[in-house]
């Protein structure tokens, strides 16, 4: 299982970032899918995770309404759309992969045996 997250970037409050966690080695659909992000000095939190096969989705309170998570099983990649983002979402973004982290049991991050390496996303004027 190898996991690359990418689009992180630089860009103003208001502003919005596409990331992508790319997949290779597994079969996407049979897995979980979480996003985490981790800021300077802070705990690793999570943000938003897409459950395999009926792919629920489930988002932080701290990102509900501003975004996203998505799959393309076909580019074996996985989505995290962030709109209105906030200089409070800086962080370095991660991705992590599970067979068998399952509804919203998804949002805990040692439940999830594969990680890839993060992208970082600054929010600032």
């Amino acid at each position: 299982v190898q996991l690359q997250a990418s689009g992180g970037g630089l860009v103003q409050p208001g502003g919005s970032l596409r990331l992508s966690c790319s997949a290779s080695g597994f079969t996407l659909r049979d897995y979980t899918i979480g996003w985490f992000r981790q800021a300077p000095g802070k705990e690793r939190e999570w943000v938003s995770c897409t459950v395999s096969y009926l792919e629920s989705t489930y988002y932080a309170d701290s990102v509900k309404g501003r975004a996203t998570i998505s799959r393309d099983s076909a580019q074996k990649t996985v989505y995290l759309q962030m709109n209105d983002l906030k200089p409070e979402d800086t962080a370095v973004y991660f991705c992590a992969a599970d067979r068998y982290a399952k509804g919203p049991l998804c949002r805990r991050d040692d439940l999830f045996g594969s990680w890839g390496p993060g992208t970082q996303v600054t929010v600032s004027s």
